[in-house]
């Protein structure tokens, strides 16, 4: 089973430029994740912070027991062995075929004979559909078999955490699709902890177990799929939608002059772009048909059935739909009857996730900001501005 990770307080900044502050979440091992927001939030450097590459100024990150923040060279060394990554680009050697790509981390990082070399990377080779392709070059193949030539060289080491960055970047959205599709087969063979960078709406809709969003330097929040799908977050729903309705502005937010503009510019009908609106929480993408059974997610489903009472009632609702009639008895629960304070789901017997990480984790936004969290089980209540009057 792929590692926890415990991400507390973790700040970042690059001289006076703060990128990100106090972000707090824990990545549930085995689970598939994915972390959203507009571009230039810092979400690259997070992945970077994750792996020792970039040092926060506060904060923890913890992997079996080790804070790579504070820990030392050589004990960082070790906990890199425990990731994988999936640049943008692939980030192959030009100059070596994929063959020799996937196998370099082995030759690197290991004392192991060419024969076991070459067993493992026609193995992994295999695992994301690049069986016979080994003696070509980077040069020689599309974009996307590029992508999966990068995640098997990922994989070699046979990693714990794998965290991928921008994987629909320059794929069409079908490949899209396609690579999209090879994680939950990777993550139902060797059920690793992902955690996925992406601005790709509907990777980010049918993947993840758990969704997160950075917005203003905060996580604005991070928790179960059906959190984020179901929130009328204003930043959220206009990511969503990708419309210029909303708090996002060109520079990642906008002031009051600028959205009272908007307002009235879009009142007077002009198009406010994106999509037709999203809503809703689509069915979760499920392995490819003949493979077994996706550990993660009956673990990440005990794990939200102890915490259901917690979320807001729309993401409750999505959650009990979710499940199949006789997964509804074994939990106690019935579609539209809500899980209330003083009704508890039933405690599945033999839970395969002791931990128990918090199902749901939130940023600390200013009170005068456009932004606001749903008054639900998300948050506590804000307090009331005395300047707005009322009670």
């Amino acid at each position: 089973m792929g590692a926890e990770v415990v991400v507390e307080g973790l700040t970042k900044s690059f001289g006076r430029q703060a990128i990100w502050r106090d972000v707090s979440l824990t990545l549930p091992p085995g689970e598939v994740s994915v972390l959203l927001g507009p571009s230039g939030t810092g979400k690259s450097v997070f992945l970077k912070s994750m792996i020792g590459l970039l040092k926060p100024e506060r904060g923890s990150c913890t992997i079996n027991g080790v804070d790579i923040v504070r820990c030392s060279e050589s004990k960082l060394y070790e906990t890199r062995k425990l990731f994988g990554v999936l640049f943008q680009d692939g980030a192959l050697f030009g100059s070596m075929n994929l063959y020799d790509n996937v196998a370099f981390p082995l030759r690197e990082h290991t004392k192991k004979s060419e024969t076991e070399i070459k067993r493992i990377v026609l193995e992994k080779l295999e695992m994301t559909g690049l069986a016979g392709a080994d003696k070509k070059l980077p040069g020689e193949i599309s974009g996307g078999m590029r992508k999966r030539a990068g995640l098997a060289r990922a994989l070699v080491l046979d990693p714990e955490i794998i965290l991928v960055d921008e994987p629909d970047s320059g794929l069409d959205p079908v490949r899209t699709t396609y690579i999209s599709q090879l994680f939950i087969d990777v993550n139902t063979q060797i059920d690793a902890t992902f955690l996925i960078v992406t601005h790709n709406i509907n990777l980010a809709r049918t993947v993840p177990d758990n969704i997160g969003m950075l917005f203003r330097k905060e996580l604005v929040m991070f928790g179960p799929r059906e959190v984020l799908l179901t929130s009328e977050e204003p930043v959220v729903k206009q990511f969503l939608n990708g419309r210029m309705d909303g708090p996002i502005g060109m520079s990642e937010e906008k002031d009051s002059a600028t959205m009272a503009a908007e307002k009235a510019m879009f009142e007077a009908g002009h198009h406010a772009g994106g999509v037709e609106d999203v809503r809703g929480v689509p069915p979760q993408m499920q392995p490819t048909p003949g493979l077994p059974e996706r550990m993660g997610a009956r673990r990440r489903q005990d794990r939200v059935m102890r915490n259901l009472h917690t979320l807001p009632p729309a993401a409750q609702e999505k959650v009990i739909e979710s499940l199949s009639p006789e997964e509804q008895r074994h939990y106690g629960v019935h579609p539209h009857r809500l899980v209330g304070a003083r009704q508890q789901p039933q405690q599945p017997p033999q839970a395969q996730y002791q931990g128990q990480p918090p199902s749901q984790h939130r940023g600390q936004l200013p009170a005068d900001q456009v932004a606001s969290m749903p008054q639900s089980g998300w948050t506590e209540p804000r307090a009331r501005d005395p300047r707005q009057g009322g009670t």
